[in-house]
């Protein structure tokens, strides 16, 4: 058990030795220790605490304001679905009224038919009124001229002058023989 006892006291001189050559002094290491030591305790007390603080807080603001992202997020959604079913009801309606305006044009435009095919009777009605009277003119003038005809002819015929009498009667015949 000698031997690593041994060892152990070489080891020691040989670092004795290497302290040396650097120049490593036993207190001035220790006292950079110490102030090393509390150096990072003042650090930690005033300085890395805060900084965790602060990051904490930024930390609840990043959760919140993503708490509120996917907030918005939802009413965004439920914007959008009440946009969707306001359109569609909009669109129902406008529908509604498109069916509303043709039926009434399709009502209107049968009255309108109704209207025009009432007038083109009366127009029609007018012209066979019309033609009957202007048919009655015509049938009556024929008569007298066909009445003057006769007299004249008759005149003519006989040699003889009729008297405003003979001639109303022979107009009256031959009226009597148009008609019939």
């Amino acid at each position: 058990m000698a031997f690593p006892f041994l060892i152990a006291a070489s080891a020691l001189d040989s670092a004795r030795e290497t302290a040396e050559t650097f120049g490593w002094n036993v207190w001035l290491f220790l006292s950079q220790v110490i102030s090393f030591v509390i150096v990072a305790l003042l650090l930690r007390r005033f300085a890395y605490k805060p900084v965790l603080a602060v990051l904490e807080e930024r930390r609840q603001r990043i959760a919140e304001g993503l708490l509120n992202a996917e907030k918005i997020k939802q009413q965004l959604a439920e914007a959008e679905q009440r946009h969707a079913d306001i359109l569609a009801k909009a669109n129902a309606q406008a529908q509604k009224m498109i069916d509303e305006a043709r039926s009434s044009a399709a009502h209107v435009a049968e009255r309108k038919q109704q209207e025009a095919v009432a007038a083109a009777e009366q127009i029609i009605a007018k012209a066979h009124e019309a033609s009957r009277i202007e048919r009655e003119k015509t049938m009556a003038e024929l008569k007298r001229e066909l009445g003057r005809l006769v007299v004249e002819t008759t005149s003519k015929v006989t040699g003889k002058v009729l008297t405003p009498d003979d001639q109303r009667r022979l107009q009256d015949e031959a009226a009597r023989e148009v008609a019939a």
